[in-house]
Protein backbone atom coordinates (compact mmCIF):
# COMPACT_ATOMS: atom_id res chain seq x y z
CA UNK A 1 0.00 0.00 0.00
CA UNK A 2 2.02 3.24 -1.24
CA UNK A 3 0.98 6.73 -2.11
CA UNK A 4 1.56 6.36 -5.88
CA UNK A 5 -1.45 3.62 -6.39
CA UNK A 6 -3.91 5.30 -3.78
CA UNK A 7 -4.98 7.76 -6.31
CA UNK A 8 -5.96 4.68 -8.64
CA UNK A 9 -8.46 3.06 -5.54
CA UNK A 10 -9.85 6.60 -4.89
CA UNK A 11 -10.83 7.56 -8.35
CA UNK A 12 -12.18 3.45 -8.94
CA UNK A 13 -14.04 3.97 -5.54
CA UNK A 14 -15.61 7.65 -6.84
CA UNK A 15 -16.52 6.05 -10.06
CA UNK A 16 -18.28 3.21 -8.35
CA UNK A 17 -20.38 4.83 -6.03
CA UNK A 18 -21.32 7.35 -8.55
CA UNK A 19 -22.60 4.27 -11.03
CA UNK A 20 -24.40 3.37 -7.45
CA UNK A 21 -26.10 7.02 -6.98
CA UNK A 22 -27.11 6.37 -10.68
CA UNK A 23 -28.47 3.09 -9.96
CA UNK A 24 -30.37 4.07 -6.41
CA UNK A 25 -32.21 6.65 -8.98
CA UNK A 26 -33.55 4.05 -11.42
CA UNK A 27 -34.75 2.23 -8.27
CA UNK A 28 -36.74 5.15 -7.21
CA UNK A 29 -37.67 6.65 -10.97
CA UNK A 30 -39.23 2.70 -11.53
CA UNK A 31 -40.91 2.36 -8.36
CA UNK A 32 -38.73 -0.87 -7.17
CA UNK A 33 -37.71 0.59 -3.76
CA UNK A 34 -40.41 -2.11 -2.31
CA UNK A 35 -38.79 -5.17 -4.18
CA UNK A 36 -37.57 -6.24 -1.28
CA UNK A 37 -40.03 -5.50 1.15
CA UNK A 38 -39.71 -3.71 4.27
CA UNK A 39 -36.68 -6.12 5.18
CA UNK A 40 -32.90 -4.37 5.51
CA UNK A 41 -30.13 -5.53 5.22
CA UNK A 42 -32.21 -8.89 3.77
CA UNK A 43 -34.57 -9.13 1.25
CA UNK A 44 -37.39 -10.29 1.19
CA UNK A 45 -36.27 -11.91 4.38
CA UNK A 46 -33.62 -14.10 2.64
CA UNK A 47 -29.95 -12.74 2.31
CA UNK A 48 -29.96 -13.36 -1.71
CA UNK A 49 -33.92 -13.42 -3.04
CA UNK A 50 -35.16 -16.78 -4.67
CA UNK A 51 -36.82 -16.11 -8.48
CA UNK A 52 -37.04 -12.24 -7.64
CA UNK A 53 -39.21 -9.97 -9.61
CA UNK A 54 -38.19 -7.26 -11.78
CA UNK A 55 -38.43 -4.60 -9.11
CA UNK A 56 -37.08 -7.60 -6.43
CA UNK A 57 -33.75 -7.62 -8.98
CA UNK A 58 -33.63 -3.79 -9.53
CA UNK A 59 -33.64 -3.13 -5.40
CA UNK A 60 -31.26 -6.03 -4.47
CA UNK A 61 -28.83 -4.79 -7.30
CA UNK A 62 -28.50 -1.42 -5.54
CA UNK A 63 -28.34 -2.89 -2.40
CA UNK A 64 -25.54 -5.38 -3.53
CA UNK A 65 -23.56 -2.50 -5.05
CA UNK A 66 -23.70 -0.27 -2.47
CA UNK A 67 -21.74 -3.19 -0.20
CA UNK A 68 -19.45 -2.93 -2.66
CA UNK A 69 -18.90 0.70 -2.76
CA UNK A 70 -19.13 0.57 1.16
CA UNK A 71 -15.82 -1.68 1.02
CA UNK A 72 -14.23 0.13 -1.55
CA UNK A 73 -14.40 3.12 0.67
CA UNK A 74 -13.55 1.28 3.78
CA UNK A 75 -10.31 -0.06 1.97
CA UNK A 76 -9.39 3.59 0.96
CA UNK A 77 -9.54 4.56 4.75
CA UNK A 78 -6.98 1.57 5.78
CA UNK A 79 -4.78 2.45 2.69
CA UNK A 80 -5.07 6.29 3.19
CA UNK A 81 -4.04 5.81 6.93
CA UNK A 82 -1.28 2.84 6.25
CA UNK A 83 -0.07 5.27 3.06
CA UNK A 84 0.06 8.94 4.37
CA UNK A 85 1.93 10.28 7.80
CA UNK A 86 -0.66 11.89 10.42
CA UNK A 87 -2.19 15.10 9.45
CA UNK A 88 -2.16 14.54 5.87
CA UNK A 89 -5.60 15.96 3.94
CA UNK A 90 -5.57 11.89 2.35
CA UNK A 91 -6.29 10.87 5.83
CA UNK A 92 -8.76 13.54 6.69
CA UNK A 93 -10.96 13.19 3.28
CA UNK A 94 -10.94 9.03 3.25
CA UNK A 95 -12.10 9.50 6.62
CA UNK A 96 -14.73 11.85 5.85
CA UNK A 97 -15.88 9.45 3.27
CA UNK A 98 -16.05 6.55 5.66
CA UNK A 99 -18.75 8.74 7.79
CA UNK A 100 -20.55 9.80 5.12
CA UNK A 101 -20.77 6.45 3.17
CA UNK A 102 -22.27 4.60 6.84
CA UNK A 103 -24.45 7.59 7.45
CA UNK A 104 -25.52 7.00 3.51
CA UNK A 105 -25.94 3.75 4.52
CA UNK A 106 -28.29 4.11 7.80
CA UNK A 107 -30.49 6.63 5.94
CA UNK A 108 -31.03 3.88 3.06
CA UNK A 109 -32.09 1.51 5.47
CA UNK A 110 -34.34 4.15 7.72
CA UNK A 111 -35.87 4.91 4.36
CA UNK A 112 -36.43 1.12 3.96
CA UNK A 113 -37.60 0.07 7.61
CA UNK A 114 -39.98 3.23 7.31
CA UNK A 115 -41.50 2.05 4.09
CA UNK A 116 -40.84 5.37 2.09
CA UNK A 117 -40.74 3.46 -0.83
CA UNK A 118 -42.75 2.81 -4.17
CA UNK A 119 -45.73 4.46 -4.33
CA UNK A 120 -45.68 6.45 -0.93
CA UNK A 121 -46.27 10.43 -1.28
CA UNK A 122 -46.38 11.40 2.15
CA UNK A 123 -44.35 14.52 3.60
CA UNK A 124 -41.94 12.23 5.44
CA UNK A 125 -41.17 10.91 2.22
CA UNK A 126 -39.97 13.83 0.77
CA UNK A 127 -38.07 15.30 3.95
CA UNK A 128 -36.15 12.24 3.74
CA UNK A 129 -35.39 12.14 0.29
CA UNK A 130 -33.99 15.88 1.06
CA UNK A 131 -31.57 14.11 3.81
CA UNK A 132 -30.51 11.38 1.74
CA UNK A 133 -29.79 13.55 -1.26
CA UNK A 134 -27.44 16.17 1.18
CA UNK A 135 -25.79 13.31 2.14
CA UNK A 136 -24.94 12.04 -1.28
CA UNK A 137 -23.65 15.17 -1.80
CA UNK A 138 -21.66 15.34 1.28
CA UNK A 139 -19.88 11.98 0.34
CA UNK A 140 -19.36 12.50 -3.05
CA UNK A 141 -17.42 15.58 -2.25
CA UNK A 142 -15.46 14.26 0.09
CA UNK A 143 -14.10 11.11 -1.85
CA UNK A 144 -13.73 14.00 -4.44
CA UNK A 145 -11.34 16.17 -2.20
CA UNK A 146 -9.54 12.87 -1.26
CA UNK A 147 -8.84 12.00 -4.99
CA UNK A 148 -7.81 15.44 -5.32
CA UNK A 149 -5.15 15.57 -2.24
CA UNK A 150 -3.96 12.59 -3.46
CA UNK A 151 -3.06 13.94 -6.97
CA UNK A 152 -1.37 16.22 -5.13
CA UNK A 153 -3.56 19.20 -4.08
CA UNK A 154 -2.94 21.30 -1.08
CA UNK A 155 -4.56 21.08 2.09
CA UNK A 156 -7.55 23.37 2.63
CA UNK A 157 -7.05 26.96 4.99
CA UNK A 158 -10.68 27.88 6.05
CA UNK A 159 -9.20 31.39 7.53
CA UNK A 160 -8.57 34.37 6.42
CA UNK A 161 -10.58 33.61 2.88
CA UNK A 162 -12.62 36.96 2.35
CA UNK A 163 -14.74 37.27 -0.30
CA UNK A 164 -13.58 34.49 -2.10
CA UNK A 165 -14.11 32.10 0.65
CA UNK A 166 -18.00 33.42 0.96
CA UNK A 167 -18.43 33.21 -3.03
CA UNK A 168 -17.44 29.35 -2.65
CA UNK A 169 -19.79 28.70 0.28
CA UNK A 170 -22.55 30.45 -0.96
CA UNK A 171 -22.28 28.74 -4.36
CA UNK A 172 -22.24 24.99 -2.67
CA UNK A 173 -24.77 25.66 -0.73
CA UNK A 174 -26.88 26.52 -3.61
CA UNK A 175 -26.27 23.69 -5.66
CA UNK A 176 -27.26 21.65 -2.66
CA UNK A 177 -30.72 23.68 -2.84
CA UNK A 178 -31.12 22.85 -6.41
CA UNK A 179 -30.20 19.45 -5.38
CA UNK A 180 -32.65 19.13 -3.14
CA UNK A 181 -35.88 20.36 -4.89
CA UNK A 182 -34.81 18.72 -7.88
CA UNK A 183 -34.74 15.47 -5.91
CA UNK A 184 -38.32 16.66 -4.58
CA UNK A 185 -39.57 17.66 -7.70
CA UNK A 186 -38.30 13.85 -9.42
CA UNK A 187 -40.27 12.26 -6.86
CA UNK A 188 -43.36 14.38 -7.93
CA UNK A 189 -42.50 13.57 -11.73
CA UNK A 190 -42.22 9.77 -10.96
CA UNK A 191 -46.13 9.83 -8.40
CA UNK A 192 -47.97 11.89 -10.58
CA UNK A 193 -46.92 11.54 -14.23
CA UNK A 194 -48.74 13.49 -16.66
CA UNK A 195 -49.29 12.71 -20.09
CA UNK A 196 -48.39 16.26 -21.48
CA UNK A 197 -46.44 19.40 -20.59
CA UNK A 198 -49.68 21.30 -20.58
CA UNK A 199 -51.64 18.79 -18.40
CA UNK A 200 -48.17 18.56 -15.49
CA UNK A 201 -48.64 22.70 -15.81
CA UNK A 202 -52.25 21.90 -14.80
CA UNK A 203 -51.53 19.43 -12.01
CA UNK A 204 -49.18 21.86 -10.68
CA UNK A 205 -51.06 24.93 -10.39
CA UNK A 206 -54.25 23.07 -9.47
CA UNK A 207 -55.85 24.31 -5.86
CA UNK A 208 -56.66 20.91 -5.18
CA UNK A 209 -53.33 19.23 -5.99
CA UNK A 210 -50.70 17.17 -3.47
CA UNK A 211 -48.14 19.51 -1.83
CA UNK A 212 -45.53 17.57 -4.27
CA UNK A 213 -46.73 18.83 -7.55
CA UNK A 214 -46.82 23.04 -6.39
CA UNK A 215 -43.08 21.88 -5.20
CA UNK A 216 -42.38 20.89 -8.53
CA UNK A 217 -42.27 24.75 -9.87
CA UNK A 218 -39.68 25.46 -7.06
CA UNK A 219 -36.80 23.54 -8.90
CA UNK A 220 -36.75 25.14 -12.08
CA UNK A 221 -36.94 28.87 -10.13
CA UNK A 222 -33.93 27.80 -7.55
CA UNK A 223 -32.19 26.38 -10.67
CA UNK A 224 -32.14 29.63 -12.99
CA UNK A 225 -30.99 32.01 -10.05
CA UNK A 226 -28.04 29.40 -8.49
CA UNK A 227 -27.06 28.64 -12.53
CA UNK A 228 -27.01 32.78 -12.76
CA UNK A 229 -24.82 32.99 -9.08
CA UNK A 230 -22.60 30.30 -10.54
CA UNK A 231 -22.01 31.64 -13.78
CA UNK A 232 -21.19 34.70 -12.26
CA UNK A 233 -18.82 33.64 -9.15
CA UNK A 234 -16.79 31.03 -11.30
CA UNK A 235 -15.59 34.20 -13.07
CA UNK A 236 -14.89 36.25 -9.71
CA UNK A 237 -13.17 33.49 -8.11
CA UNK A 238 -10.70 32.63 -10.86
CA UNK A 239 -9.82 36.78 -11.27
CA UNK A 240 -9.09 36.39 -7.30
CA UNK A 241 -7.39 33.26 -7.28
CA UNK A 242 -5.40 33.35 -10.88
CA UNK A 243 -3.57 29.66 -11.23
CA UNK A 244 -3.85 27.20 -14.51
CA UNK A 245 -6.10 24.88 -12.30
CA UNK A 246 -8.55 27.41 -11.35
CA UNK A 247 -9.23 28.73 -14.34
CA UNK A 248 -9.70 25.50 -15.71
CA UNK A 249 -12.01 24.63 -13.13
CA UNK A 250 -13.84 27.98 -13.75
CA UNK A 251 -14.57 27.18 -17.29
CA UNK A 252 -15.79 23.48 -16.58
CA UNK A 253 -17.97 24.54 -13.97
CA UNK A 254 -19.49 27.23 -16.90
CA UNK A 255 -19.54 24.38 -19.04
CA UNK A 256 -21.77 22.02 -16.94
CA UNK A 257 -23.45 24.57 -15.27
CA UNK A 258 -24.88 25.25 -19.28
CA UNK A 259 -25.02 21.69 -19.91
CA UNK A 260 -27.42 21.25 -16.79
CA UNK A 261 -29.72 23.88 -18.23
CA UNK A 262 -29.89 22.75 -21.27
CA UNK A 263 -30.64 18.96 -19.73
CA UNK A 264 -33.65 20.71 -17.22
CA UNK A 265 -35.18 22.18 -20.36
CA UNK A 266 -35.30 18.52 -22.22
CA UNK A 267 -36.30 16.81 -19.20
CA UNK A 268 -39.01 19.44 -18.89
CA UNK A 269 -40.33 18.83 -22.54
CA UNK A 270 -40.08 15.14 -22.58
CA UNK A 271 -41.86 14.36 -19.55
CA UNK A 272 -38.75 13.57 -17.26
CA UNK A 273 -38.13 10.20 -19.04
CA UNK A 274 -36.42 7.42 -16.29
CA UNK A 275 -33.25 8.03 -18.69
CA UNK A 276 -33.36 11.81 -18.64
CA UNK A 277 -33.55 11.72 -15.06
CA UNK A 278 -30.50 9.81 -15.17
CA UNK A 279 -28.37 11.77 -17.04
CA UNK A 280 -29.76 15.19 -15.47
CA UNK A 281 -28.75 13.25 -12.17
CA UNK A 282 -25.26 12.35 -13.55
CA UNK A 283 -24.34 16.09 -14.32
CA UNK A 284 -25.65 17.45 -11.30
CA UNK A 285 -23.16 15.44 -9.74
CA UNK A 286 -20.20 16.00 -11.80
CA UNK A 287 -21.23 19.81 -11.22
CA UNK A 288 -20.62 19.28 -7.51
CA UNK A 289 -18.09 17.24 -7.79
CA UNK A 290 -16.18 20.19 -10.50
CA UNK A 291 -16.87 23.04 -7.80
CA UNK A 292 -15.98 21.28 -4.79
CA UNK A 293 -12.60 20.90 -6.56
CA UNK A 294 -12.55 24.20 -7.46
CA UNK A 295 -13.00 25.26 -3.61
CA UNK A 296 -10.42 22.95 -2.75
CA UNK A 297 -7.91 24.57 -5.78
CA UNK A 298 -8.77 28.27 -4.74
CA UNK A 299 -8.94 27.73 -1.15
CA UNK A 300 -5.58 25.43 -0.92
CA UNK A 301 -2.91 26.76 1.05
CA UNK A 302 0.32 28.58 -0.74
CA UNK A 303 2.81 26.51 -1.73
CA UNK A 304 5.12 28.11 0.55
CA UNK A 305 2.83 27.09 3.16
CA UNK A 306 2.16 23.27 2.04
CA UNK A 307 5.41 22.10 1.55
CA UNK A 308 7.71 24.43 3.66
CA UNK A 309 11.35 24.78 2.07
CA UNK A 310 14.33 25.45 4.29
CA UNK A 311 15.10 28.12 6.61
CA UNK A 312 17.62 30.57 5.91
CA UNK A 313 19.41 29.05 8.74
CA UNK A 314 19.35 25.58 7.47
CA UNK A 315 19.98 26.55 3.74
CA UNK A 316 23.26 28.44 4.85
CA UNK A 317 24.18 25.54 6.94
CA UNK A 318 23.88 23.30 3.87
CA UNK A 319 26.01 25.40 2.22
CA UNK A 320 28.87 25.91 4.23
CA UNK A 321 28.59 21.85 4.60
CA UNK A 322 29.01 21.60 0.65
CA UNK A 323 31.72 24.51 0.55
Amino acid sequence: MNQARFWKLAALALAFTLGVILWGAFVRATGSGAGCGSHWPTCNGDVIPRSPSAATFIEFTHRATSGIAFLLVALQLVWAFVAYPSGHPVRGGAAASMLFMITEAAVGAGIVLLEYVAHDASAARALWMAVHLINTFLLVGAMTCTLYWARGGRRVRWRGQGATGALLAVGLAGVLAVGVTGAIAALGDTLFAASSLREGIAQDFSPTAHFLLPLRTLHPVVAVVVSAYLLFARGAIAARRPSPLVERLSMATGGLVLLQIGAGLLNLLLLAPVWMQLVHLLLADLLWMVLVTLAAAALGEPAAAADPGPSGEEKARSEAVAA
